[in-house]
Protein backbone atom coordinates (compact mmCIF):
# COMPACT_ATOMS: atom_id res chain seq x y z
CA UNK A 1 0.00 0.00 0.00
CA UNK A 2 1.13 3.50 -0.72
CA UNK A 3 -0.48 6.92 -0.66
CA UNK A 4 1.13 10.32 -0.52
CA UNK A 5 -1.34 11.21 2.25
CA UNK A 6 0.28 8.59 4.51
CA UNK A 7 3.12 11.04 5.06
CA UNK A 8 0.70 13.45 6.75
CA UNK A 9 -0.83 10.76 8.95
CA UNK A 10 2.62 9.59 10.07
CA UNK A 11 3.77 13.16 10.78
CA UNK A 12 0.61 13.80 12.82
CA UNK A 13 1.32 10.72 14.91
CA UNK A 14 4.92 11.80 15.56
CA UNK A 15 4.49 15.57 15.87
CA UNK A 16 0.80 16.21 16.68
CA UNK A 17 1.28 19.58 18.35
CA UNK A 18 3.97 21.00 16.11
CA UNK A 19 3.00 23.61 13.50
CA UNK A 20 2.51 22.12 10.05
CA UNK A 21 1.39 25.19 8.12
CA UNK A 22 1.40 28.86 8.99
CA UNK A 23 -0.01 31.96 7.32
CA UNK A 24 0.76 35.03 9.39
CA UNK A 25 -1.09 34.50 12.71
CA UNK A 26 -3.01 31.44 11.52
CA UNK A 27 -1.20 28.25 12.56
CA UNK A 28 -2.40 24.71 11.75
CA UNK A 29 -0.84 21.90 13.78
CA UNK A 30 -0.11 18.49 12.34
CA UNK A 31 -2.94 16.96 14.35
CA UNK A 32 -5.41 19.53 13.04
CA UNK A 33 -4.20 19.26 9.44
CA UNK A 34 -4.60 15.50 9.67
CA UNK A 35 -8.12 15.81 11.10
CA UNK A 36 -9.26 18.42 8.57
CA UNK A 37 -7.94 16.37 5.65
CA UNK A 38 -9.79 13.32 7.03
CA UNK A 39 -13.00 15.36 7.11
CA UNK A 40 -12.44 16.51 3.52
CA UNK A 41 -12.00 12.84 2.59
CA UNK A 42 -15.27 12.01 4.33
CA UNK A 43 -17.07 14.81 2.51
CA UNK A 44 -15.68 13.69 -0.85
CA UNK A 45 -16.66 10.09 -0.22
CA UNK A 46 -20.20 11.22 0.59
CA UNK A 47 -20.21 13.03 -2.77
CA UNK A 48 -19.39 9.74 -4.47
CA UNK A 49 -15.67 10.17 -5.15
CA UNK A 50 -14.19 6.91 -6.40
CA UNK A 51 -10.56 5.83 -6.35
CA UNK A 52 -8.66 7.53 -9.14
CA UNK A 53 -11.21 10.31 -9.69
CA UNK A 54 -9.42 13.62 -10.43
CA UNK A 55 -10.35 16.75 -8.46
CA UNK A 56 -9.26 20.27 -9.41
CA UNK A 57 -7.73 22.42 -6.66
CA UNK A 58 -7.64 26.08 -7.67
CA UNK A 59 -6.32 27.66 -4.48
CA UNK A 60 -3.57 30.15 -3.62
CA UNK A 61 -0.93 29.58 -0.93
CA UNK A 62 -3.29 29.40 2.04
CA UNK A 63 -3.73 26.64 4.67
CA UNK A 64 -6.79 25.44 2.75
CA UNK A 65 -4.51 24.10 0.00
CA UNK A 66 -2.84 21.33 2.05
CA UNK A 67 -6.16 20.53 3.77
CA UNK A 68 -7.89 19.81 0.45
CA UNK A 69 -4.76 18.42 -1.26
CA UNK A 70 -4.27 15.69 1.33
CA UNK A 71 -8.02 15.25 1.68
CA UNK A 72 -8.38 14.37 -2.00
CA UNK A 73 -5.43 11.97 -1.82
CA UNK A 74 -6.70 10.43 1.39
CA UNK A 75 -10.06 9.70 -0.25
CA UNK A 76 -8.25 7.95 -3.11
CA UNK A 77 -8.61 10.73 -5.67
CA UNK A 78 -5.99 12.41 -7.86
CA UNK A 79 -5.22 16.12 -7.45
CA UNK A 80 -5.29 18.46 -10.45
CA UNK A 81 -3.49 21.59 -9.15
CA UNK A 82 -4.63 24.76 -10.94
CA UNK A 83 -3.37 28.33 -10.96
CA UNK A 84 -6.01 30.62 -9.36
CA UNK A 85 -5.34 33.12 -12.15
CA UNK A 86 -6.69 30.80 -14.85
CA UNK A 87 -9.53 32.10 -16.98
CA UNK A 88 -12.70 30.11 -17.68
CA UNK A 89 -11.46 28.76 -21.02
CA UNK A 90 -8.33 27.41 -19.33
CA UNK A 91 -10.32 26.03 -16.40
CA UNK A 92 -12.55 24.17 -18.85
CA UNK A 93 -9.49 22.68 -20.56
CA UNK A 94 -7.90 21.46 -17.31
CA UNK A 95 -11.13 19.89 -16.10
CA UNK A 96 -12.20 18.47 -19.45
CA UNK A 97 -8.77 17.08 -20.33
CA UNK A 98 -8.21 15.50 -16.91
CA UNK A 99 -11.77 14.23 -16.55
CA UNK A 100 -12.24 16.08 -13.25
CA UNK A 101 -15.92 16.46 -12.31
CA UNK A 102 -15.21 18.80 -9.40
CA UNK A 103 -13.03 21.87 -8.82
CA UNK A 104 -12.40 23.46 -5.43
CA UNK A 105 -11.83 27.13 -6.19
CA UNK A 106 -10.84 30.12 -4.07
CA UNK A 107 -13.52 32.75 -3.56
CA UNK A 108 -11.74 35.42 -5.61
CA UNK A 109 -11.75 33.09 -8.63
CA UNK A 110 -15.40 32.05 -8.33
CA UNK A 111 -16.74 33.51 -11.57
CA UNK A 112 -14.01 32.09 -13.82
CA UNK A 113 -14.03 28.72 -12.04
CA UNK A 114 -17.80 28.38 -12.20
CA UNK A 115 -17.94 29.36 -15.87
CA UNK A 116 -15.12 26.98 -16.80
CA UNK A 117 -16.62 24.15 -14.78
CA UNK A 118 -19.98 24.65 -16.46
CA UNK A 119 -18.35 24.47 -19.89
CA UNK A 120 -16.64 21.21 -18.88
CA UNK A 121 -19.75 19.70 -17.36
CA UNK A 122 -18.20 19.79 -13.89
CA UNK A 123 -19.12 21.30 -10.51
CA UNK A 124 -17.33 24.16 -8.77
CA UNK A 125 -17.28 24.41 -4.97
CA UNK A 126 -16.12 27.80 -3.73
CA UNK A 127 -13.65 27.87 -0.85
CA UNK A 128 -13.14 30.96 1.31
CA UNK A 129 -11.54 32.13 4.50
CA UNK A 130 -14.28 30.64 6.69
CA UNK A 131 -14.40 27.27 4.94
CA UNK A 132 -12.05 25.54 7.38
CA UNK A 133 -14.52 26.26 10.20
CA UNK A 134 -17.18 24.49 8.15
CA UNK A 135 -14.85 21.56 7.44
CA UNK A 136 -14.67 20.85 11.18
CA UNK A 137 -18.31 19.71 11.01
CA UNK A 138 -17.87 17.47 7.95
CA UNK A 139 -17.98 13.66 8.42
CA UNK A 140 -14.70 12.22 9.66
CA UNK A 141 -13.14 9.49 7.49
CA UNK A 142 -9.75 8.78 9.09
CA UNK A 143 -8.62 5.87 6.92
CA UNK A 144 -6.20 6.50 4.05
CA UNK A 145 -7.20 4.91 0.74
CA UNK A 146 -4.99 2.05 -0.41
CA UNK A 147 -3.31 3.00 -3.65
CA UNK A 148 -0.73 1.23 -5.81
CA UNK A 149 2.70 2.71 -6.45
CA UNK A 150 1.80 3.46 -10.05
CA UNK A 151 -1.64 4.93 -9.35
CA UNK A 152 -1.88 8.60 -10.27
CA UNK A 153 -1.58 11.01 -7.34
CA UNK A 154 -1.23 14.35 -9.14
CA UNK A 155 -1.92 15.53 -12.68
CA UNK A 156 0.33 18.53 -13.30
CA UNK A 157 -0.33 20.55 -16.41
CA UNK A 158 2.69 21.75 -18.34
CA UNK A 159 3.02 25.46 -19.00
CA UNK A 160 1.95 25.10 -22.60
CA UNK A 161 5.03 26.81 -24.05
CA UNK A 162 4.89 24.46 -27.02
CA UNK A 163 1.14 24.20 -27.43
CA UNK A 164 -1.92 23.15 -25.46
CA UNK A 165 -1.03 22.26 -21.84
CA UNK A 166 -0.67 18.52 -21.29
CA UNK A 167 -1.38 16.73 -18.01
CA UNK A 168 1.69 14.94 -16.64
CA UNK A 169 0.49 12.01 -14.53
CA UNK A 170 2.68 11.64 -11.46
CA UNK A 171 2.22 8.58 -9.31
CA UNK A 172 2.16 8.19 -5.53
CA UNK A 173 5.58 6.52 -5.80
CA UNK A 174 6.91 9.39 -7.96
CA UNK A 175 5.83 12.04 -5.49
CA UNK A 176 6.70 10.26 -2.24
CA UNK A 177 10.19 9.23 -3.33
CA UNK A 178 11.02 12.64 -4.82
CA UNK A 179 9.90 14.43 -1.66
CA UNK A 180 11.83 11.94 0.51
CA UNK A 181 15.10 12.36 -1.39
CA UNK A 182 14.65 16.13 -1.33
CA UNK A 183 13.88 16.26 2.38
CA UNK A 184 16.55 13.90 3.66
CA UNK A 185 19.49 13.80 1.27
CA UNK A 186 19.36 17.29 -0.21
CA UNK A 187 17.87 19.64 2.39
CA UNK A 188 18.43 17.67 5.60
CA UNK A 189 15.03 18.73 6.93
CA UNK A 190 13.87 18.00 10.47
CA UNK A 191 11.00 18.99 12.76
CA UNK A 192 12.80 22.14 13.90
CA UNK A 193 13.02 23.54 10.37
CA UNK A 194 10.82 26.31 9.01
CA UNK A 195 10.49 26.22 5.23
CA UNK A 196 9.46 29.32 3.29
CA UNK A 197 6.42 28.57 1.15
CA UNK A 198 6.37 31.41 -1.36
CA UNK A 199 6.57 29.08 -4.36
CA UNK A 200 3.04 28.36 -5.64
CA UNK A 201 1.73 25.11 -4.21
CA UNK A 202 -0.07 24.38 -7.47
CA UNK A 203 3.39 24.07 -9.06
CA UNK A 204 5.56 20.96 -8.75
CA UNK A 205 8.50 22.81 -7.14
CA UNK A 206 6.36 24.22 -4.33
CA UNK A 207 4.52 20.93 -3.82
CA UNK A 208 7.48 18.54 -3.66
CA UNK A 209 10.27 20.67 -2.21
CA UNK A 210 8.00 22.78 -0.04
CA UNK A 211 4.79 21.10 1.12
CA UNK A 212 5.52 17.38 0.76
CA UNK A 213 9.14 17.57 1.91
CA UNK A 214 8.14 19.62 4.96
CA UNK A 215 5.33 17.23 5.89
CA UNK A 216 7.59 14.19 5.54
CA UNK A 217 9.99 15.86 8.00
CA UNK A 218 7.55 17.31 10.51
CA UNK A 219 8.79 20.79 9.57
CA UNK A 220 6.69 23.94 9.40
CA UNK A 221 5.76 25.46 6.04
CA UNK A 222 5.18 29.21 6.36
CA UNK A 223 3.15 30.59 3.47
CA UNK A 224 3.18 33.77 1.43
CA UNK A 225 0.23 33.97 -0.98
CA UNK A 226 1.87 36.59 -3.18
CA UNK A 227 5.63 37.07 -3.26
CA UNK A 228 7.32 40.37 -2.59
CA UNK A 229 10.91 40.71 -1.47
CA UNK A 230 10.00 42.95 1.47
CA UNK A 231 7.31 40.55 2.71
CA UNK A 232 9.58 37.54 2.29
CA UNK A 233 12.29 39.14 4.38
CA UNK A 234 9.78 40.11 7.09
CA UNK A 235 8.50 36.53 7.28
CA UNK A 236 12.04 35.12 7.36
CA UNK A 237 12.71 37.28 10.43
CA UNK A 238 9.33 36.74 12.11
CA UNK A 239 9.21 32.95 11.72
CA UNK A 240 12.97 32.32 11.86
CA UNK A 241 12.90 30.62 8.47
CA UNK A 242 15.72 28.12 8.08
CA UNK A 243 15.21 27.03 4.44
CA UNK A 244 14.23 29.43 1.66
CA UNK A 245 13.12 28.04 -1.70
CA UNK A 246 12.74 30.30 -4.70
CA UNK A 247 13.25 30.99 -8.37
CA UNK A 248 15.98 33.31 -9.70
CA UNK A 249 13.75 36.40 -9.94
CA UNK A 250 13.02 36.09 -6.21
CA UNK A 251 16.73 36.12 -5.41
CA UNK A 252 17.23 39.12 -7.67
CA UNK A 253 14.43 40.98 -5.88
CA UNK A 254 15.64 40.10 -2.37
CA UNK A 255 19.20 41.03 -3.24
CA UNK A 256 17.95 44.37 -4.51
CA UNK A 257 15.85 44.86 -1.35
CA UNK A 258 19.09 44.42 0.53
CA UNK A 259 20.56 42.45 3.41
CA UNK A 260 20.22 44.11 6.78
CA UNK A 261 16.58 45.08 6.25
CA UNK A 262 15.58 42.02 8.29
CA UNK A 263 17.20 39.48 10.58
CA UNK A 264 17.93 36.52 8.33
CA UNK A 265 20.44 34.83 10.62
CA UNK A 266 18.28 31.70 10.99
CA UNK A 267 18.65 30.91 7.27
CA UNK A 268 20.90 27.89 6.89
CA UNK A 269 20.11 26.98 3.30
CA UNK A 270 18.54 28.37 0.14
CA UNK A 271 17.35 26.46 -2.91
CA UNK A 272 16.93 27.74 -6.45
CA UNK A 273 15.18 26.09 -9.37
CA UNK A 274 12.67 26.73 -12.13
CA UNK A 275 15.21 28.54 -14.32
CA UNK A 276 18.95 29.09 -14.50
CA UNK A 277 20.30 31.20 -11.63
CA UNK A 278 22.88 33.71 -12.91
CA UNK A 279 26.19 33.06 -11.18
CA UNK A 280 26.57 36.79 -10.46
CA UNK A 281 23.27 36.73 -8.55
CA UNK A 282 24.26 33.56 -6.66
CA UNK A 283 27.55 35.02 -5.48
CA UNK A 284 25.97 38.38 -4.65
CA UNK A 285 23.17 36.83 -2.59
CA UNK A 286 25.45 34.44 -0.71
CA UNK A 287 27.80 37.28 0.14
CA UNK A 288 25.05 39.65 1.24
CA UNK A 289 22.99 37.17 3.27
CA UNK A 290 25.73 34.87 4.55
CA UNK A 291 24.04 31.69 3.39
CA UNK A 292 24.40 29.04 0.69
CA UNK A 293 22.23 28.61 -2.41
CA UNK A 294 21.94 25.12 -3.84
CA UNK A 295 20.72 25.04 -7.42
CA UNK A 296 18.74 22.09 -8.73
CA UNK A 297 16.92 21.12 -11.88
CA UNK A 298 13.77 19.31 -12.86
CA UNK A 299 10.47 19.50 -14.69
CA UNK A 300 6.82 18.84 -13.95
CA UNK A 301 7.29 15.51 -15.72
CA UNK A 302 10.05 14.52 -13.26
CA UNK A 303 8.16 15.18 -10.01
CA UNK A 304 10.15 17.61 -10.36
CA UNK A 305 13.67 17.11 -8.92
CA UNK A 306 16.21 15.38 -11.17
CA UNK A 307 19.56 16.94 -10.22
CA UNK A 308 20.83 18.96 -7.30
CA UNK A 309 23.96 20.45 -5.87
CA UNK A 310 24.79 18.96 -2.48
CA UNK A 311 25.76 20.80 0.65
CA UNK A 312 29.15 19.09 0.50
CA UNK A 313 29.38 18.83 -3.30
CA UNK A 314 28.51 21.90 -5.30
CA UNK A 315 29.68 24.00 -8.19
CA UNK A 316 28.15 27.46 -8.65
CA UNK A 317 26.61 27.76 -12.10
CA UNK A 318 25.84 24.05 -12.36
CA UNK A 319 22.58 22.21 -11.71
CA UNK A 320 24.55 19.64 -9.74
CA UNK A 321 24.53 15.86 -9.86
CA UNK A 322 21.68 13.42 -10.49
CA UNK A 323 19.75 12.65 -7.31
CA UNK A 324 19.66 9.17 -5.82
CA UNK A 325 17.89 6.68 -8.08
CA UNK A 326 17.93 8.95 -11.13
CA UNK A 327 20.13 8.75 -14.25
CA UNK A 328 20.94 11.48 -16.75
CA UNK A 329 22.54 11.34 -20.14
CA UNK A 330 23.04 13.84 -22.94
CA UNK A 331 21.84 12.86 -26.39
CA UNK A 332 21.99 14.19 -29.93
CA UNK A 333 18.98 14.79 -32.18
CA UNK A 334 19.39 11.24 -33.47
CA UNK A 335 19.34 9.82 -29.94
CA UNK A 336 23.05 9.00 -29.69
CA UNK A 337 24.79 9.80 -26.42
CA UNK A 338 27.24 12.72 -26.52
CA UNK A 339 30.36 12.85 -24.36
CA UNK A 340 33.57 14.81 -23.71
CA UNK A 341 31.88 18.05 -22.72
CA UNK A 342 29.74 18.31 -25.85
CA UNK A 343 26.28 19.87 -25.66
CA UNK A 344 23.32 17.50 -25.82
CA UNK A 345 19.68 17.23 -24.83
CA UNK A 346 19.08 16.03 -21.28
CA UNK A 347 17.36 12.66 -21.01
CA UNK A 348 16.24 11.41 -17.59
CA UNK A 349 15.41 7.94 -16.28
CA UNK A 350 14.41 6.98 -12.76
CA UNK A 351 11.77 6.83 -10.06
CA UNK A 352 10.82 10.45 -10.68
CA UNK A 353 9.68 10.16 -14.32
CA UNK A 354 5.94 10.48 -14.88
CA UNK A 355 3.95 7.55 -16.20
CA UNK A 356 2.77 9.66 -19.14
CA UNK A 357 0.62 12.51 -20.41
CA UNK A 358 -3.01 11.91 -19.54
CA UNK A 359 -4.97 10.67 -22.52
CA UNK A 360 -2.12 11.38 -24.95
CA UNK A 361 -0.32 8.15 -25.85
CA UNK A 362 1.37 9.68 -28.90
CA UNK A 363 2.78 12.60 -26.92
CA UNK A 364 3.91 10.16 -24.22
CA UNK A 365 5.65 7.95 -26.77
CA UNK A 366 7.39 10.98 -28.29
CA UNK A 367 8.66 12.09 -24.86
CA UNK A 368 9.59 8.74 -23.26
CA UNK A 369 11.51 5.94 -24.94
CA UNK A 370 12.97 2.99 -23.06
CA UNK A 371 12.19 4.75 -19.80
CA UNK A 372 14.20 7.83 -20.83
CA UNK A 373 12.34 11.14 -20.78
CA UNK A 374 13.61 13.71 -23.29
CA UNK A 375 13.46 17.13 -21.65
CA UNK A 376 14.12 19.54 -24.50
CA UNK A 377 16.84 21.16 -22.37
CA UNK A 378 20.41 21.43 -23.62
CA UNK A 379 23.32 20.88 -21.26
CA UNK A 380 26.93 19.80 -20.96
CA UNK A 381 28.67 17.76 -18.27
CA UNK A 382 32.11 18.27 -16.77
CA UNK A 383 34.70 15.68 -15.80
CA UNK A 384 33.21 15.39 -12.29
CA UNK A 385 29.72 14.59 -13.54
CA UNK A 386 28.21 18.01 -12.80
CA UNK A 387 25.69 19.23 -15.36
CA UNK A 388 25.39 22.74 -16.75
CA UNK A 389 22.25 23.95 -18.49
CA UNK A 390 23.06 25.64 -21.76
CA UNK A 391 19.48 26.48 -22.75
CA UNK A 392 16.09 25.23 -23.74
CA UNK A 393 16.43 23.48 -27.07
CA UNK A 394 13.67 25.63 -28.50
CA UNK A 395 15.27 28.83 -27.11
CA UNK A 396 18.57 28.25 -28.88
CA UNK A 397 19.25 30.94 -31.49
CA UNK A 398 20.79 29.95 -34.81
CA UNK A 399 22.46 33.05 -36.21
CA UNK A 400 23.92 32.61 -39.67
CA UNK A 401 24.48 28.91 -38.99
CA UNK A 402 26.09 29.48 -35.58
CA UNK A 403 24.42 28.33 -32.37
CA UNK A 404 23.95 31.04 -29.74
CA UNK A 405 22.74 30.01 -26.29
CA UNK A 406 20.77 32.84 -24.64
CA UNK A 407 21.82 31.84 -21.13
CA UNK A 408 25.48 32.55 -21.92
CA UNK A 409 24.64 36.07 -23.07
CA UNK A 410 22.34 36.65 -20.10
CA UNK A 411 25.14 35.69 -17.72
CA UNK A 412 27.37 38.36 -19.27
CA UNK A 413 24.62 41.00 -19.07
CA UNK A 414 23.99 40.19 -15.39
CA UNK A 415 27.62 41.04 -14.72
CA UNK A 416 26.94 44.66 -15.77
CA UNK A 417 26.42 46.74 -12.60
CA UNK A 418 23.37 48.54 -14.02
CA UNK A 419 21.43 45.42 -15.00
CA UNK A 420 18.68 44.12 -12.70
CA UNK A 421 17.04 41.58 -15.04
CA UNK A 422 17.44 40.52 -18.64
CA UNK A 423 16.15 38.05 -21.18
CA UNK A 424 17.84 37.16 -24.48
CA UNK A 425 15.72 35.95 -27.38
CA UNK A 426 16.04 35.35 -31.10
CA UNK A 427 14.31 37.62 -33.59
CA UNK A 428 13.77 36.94 -37.29
CA UNK A 429 16.42 38.29 -39.64
CA UNK A 430 16.13 38.19 -43.44
CA UNK A 431 19.79 37.42 -44.10
CA UNK A 432 20.94 35.51 -41.01
CA UNK A 433 17.77 33.62 -40.15
CA UNK A 434 17.82 34.84 -36.57
CA UNK A 435 19.45 37.72 -34.75
CA UNK A 436 20.32 37.98 -31.05
CA UNK A 437 18.17 40.41 -29.05
CA UNK A 438 18.11 41.41 -25.38
CA UNK A 439 15.43 43.03 -23.23
CA UNK A 440 16.95 44.67 -20.15
CA UNK A 441 15.54 46.05 -16.89
CA UNK A 442 17.94 48.45 -15.17
CA UNK A 443 18.42 48.77 -11.43
CA UNK A 444 16.53 51.75 -9.95
CA UNK A 445 18.70 54.84 -10.26
CA UNK A 446 21.17 53.14 -12.60
CA UNK A 447 21.87 54.38 -16.11
CA UNK A 448 23.06 52.56 -19.21
CA UNK A 449 22.20 52.92 -22.87
CA UNK A 450 21.50 50.02 -25.23
CA UNK A 451 24.84 50.84 -26.88
CA UNK A 452 26.63 50.60 -23.51
CA UNK A 453 25.14 47.17 -22.90
CA UNK A 454 25.83 45.98 -26.42
CA UNK A 455 29.48 47.03 -26.12
CA UNK A 456 29.75 45.34 -22.72
CA UNK A 457 28.75 42.00 -24.21
CA UNK A 458 30.70 42.50 -27.43
CA UNK A 459 33.92 42.79 -25.44
CA UNK A 460 33.27 39.49 -23.69
CA UNK A 461 31.93 37.04 -26.28
CA UNK A 462 32.60 36.00 -29.86
CA UNK A 463 31.47 38.51 -32.47
CA UNK A 464 28.57 36.42 -33.73
CA UNK A 465 27.05 36.13 -30.24
CA UNK A 466 26.57 39.64 -28.94
CA UNK A 467 23.04 41.12 -29.15
CA UNK A 468 22.60 43.52 -32.06
CA UNK A 469 19.14 44.43 -30.72
CA UNK A 470 19.02 45.78 -27.16
CA UNK A 471 16.16 47.67 -25.56
CA UNK A 472 15.30 48.85 -22.07
CA UNK A 473 12.00 47.97 -20.43
CA UNK A 474 10.38 48.58 -17.05
CA UNK A 475 9.61 44.92 -16.40
CA UNK A 476 9.80 41.45 -17.94
CA UNK A 477 6.73 39.21 -18.18
CA UNK A 478 6.70 36.46 -15.57
CA UNK A 479 4.71 33.31 -14.94
CA UNK A 480 3.10 32.28 -11.65
CA UNK A 481 6.37 30.99 -10.18
CA UNK A 482 8.24 34.16 -11.13
CA UNK A 483 9.91 32.54 -14.12
CA UNK A 484 10.57 34.94 -16.99
CA UNK A 485 8.29 34.13 -19.93
CA UNK A 486 10.39 34.58 -23.03
CA UNK A 487 7.54 33.61 -25.31
CA UNK A 488 5.73 36.81 -24.27
CA UNK A 489 8.67 39.10 -25.05
CA UNK A 490 8.42 40.95 -28.33
CA UNK A 491 11.17 43.17 -29.66
CA UNK A 492 9.95 46.76 -30.21
CA UNK A 493 9.47 47.81 -33.82
CA UNK A 494 11.95 50.67 -33.53
CA UNK A 495 15.12 50.21 -31.58
CA UNK A 496 18.72 51.19 -31.51
CA UNK A 497 20.46 48.51 -33.60
CA UNK A 498 24.07 47.73 -34.28
CA UNK A 499 25.42 46.82 -37.68
CA UNK A 500 25.49 43.24 -38.85
CA UNK A 501 29.20 42.76 -38.23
Amino acid sequence: MTNLALDLREAAQMYPDRPAVRLDDAVVSYALLDELSARVAGWLRERGLRHGDPVGIMLPNVPHFPVFYYGVLRAGGAVVPMNPLLKSREVAHYLGDSGARLVLAWETTASEAQAGAADAGASAVIVGGATLDAVRAWPLSPDVAKRADDDTAVILYTSGTTGTPKGAELTHANMRRNASVTATMLLGLGPDDVVMGCLPLFHSFGQTCGLNAAVQSGACLTLIPRFSAAQALRVIERDQVTVFEGVPTMYVAMLHEGAGTADTSALRLCVSGGAALPVEVLHGFESAFGTVILEGYGLSETSPVATFNRRDQRKPGSIGLPIEGVELRLISDSGDEVTDGAVGEIAIRGHNVMKGYRGRPEATAAAISGGWFRTGDLARADEDGFYYIVDRKKDMIIRGGYNVYPREIEEVLYEHPAVLETAVIGVADPSLGEEVAAAVVLRPGATATPQDLRDWVKQRVAAYKYPRHVWLTDALPKGPTGKILKREITAPARQETAGQS
